[in-house]
């Protein structure tokens, strides 16, 4: 794949992934809308290891705190505060993972990968998170998470799973009708990323293993290492905005594009 292509899809994917306006939207996007050749399987594996990687390097003080009351958690102890974050994004990982296996093993997920799918969604949901944002109180932080608020924001994830929802704005969405702060419903959204896009990248690891070559690997690791940085970029840039800065940009961006996508769909 030429590398233009490989860092297109990979800066694209590590930008998108964290902000609330949809990687897997603007992914399906490019060739939707370019004629660009689909990325396929391979790249897609290797920019969400990539942007897998930035935000556990980002939330190193919270990612080593879970993995550590993994042990006790596993021996029925929820007695540390690392053994209870653990189990709350265990718990909100649930949901998606098995709705995501059902469409995927139905087939049901390609089948949504549609522009005016995208369009809707980027436009009804862009809404929904400006709503949430400006009628959600700040009366609670990220520490006070609850195993009720990890089911909820948990489900609330699911709905990540049709194209264009975007998981970070969803997962946000939910966070902020539960009371949490923007930065701290931002960063509960970012962990719940993690066991999530482990689970999303197994998935698809497990597809292209058998069929994966050395030219394959090789561009997919070139496409992991852009999709780190620009994640990290954008990681860095949004939780720094958010003590400042309400969604409503990411709001406002949302809803051009889903309107600009939409005529593009119905035309």
């Amino acid at each position: 794949m030429p590398l233009f292509h490989l860092f297109l899809v990979a800066v694209i994917q590590g930008l998108t992934e964290f902000l609330p306006v949809s990687s897997s939207g603007h992914l399906i996007l490019l060739p939707a809308l370019t004629g660009m050749q689909d990325q396929g399987q391979v790249i897609d594996v290797a920019v969400h290891v990539g942007t897998l990687l930035a935000v556990i390097l980002y939330f190193w003080s919270d990612v080593r705190m879970a993995l550590s009351g993994i042990p006790r958690l596993m021996r029925g102890k929820v007695d540390t505060q690392g053994a209870w974050l653990a189990m709350c994004l265990a718990i909100a990982t649930v949901p998606v993972v098995i709705v995501g296996l059902i469409l995927n093993l139905t087939g049901l997920d390609e089948m949504m990968r549609g522009v005016a799918v995208i369009g809707w969604t980027m436009l009804i949901f862009g809404l929904v998170l400006y709503w949430a944002d400006q009628s959600g109180t700040s009366h609670k932080t990220a520490a006070q998470w609850s195993i009720r608020d990890a089911v909820i924001m948990g489900l609330w994830q699911v709905i990540a799973l049709i194209p264009g929802t975007s998981r970070s704005g969803i997962t946000i969405t939910g966070g902020r009708l539960l009371g949490y702060a923007r930065h701290d419903a931002a960063r509960l959204s970012m962990l719940m990323s993690i066991p999530t896009i482990m689970a999303s990248g197994v998935l698809l690891g497990a597809k292209v293993a058998v069929s994966a070559d050395v030219a394959a690997a090789r561009d997919g690791a070139i496409a992991a290492a852009f999709a780190f940085f620009a994640a990290l970029l954008a990681l860095s840039l949004m939780m720094r905005l958010l003590r400042t800065v309400s969604f409503t940009p990411y709001v406002i961006y949302r809803v051009a594009l889903g309107i600009v996508l939409l005529v593009y769909a119905y035309r």
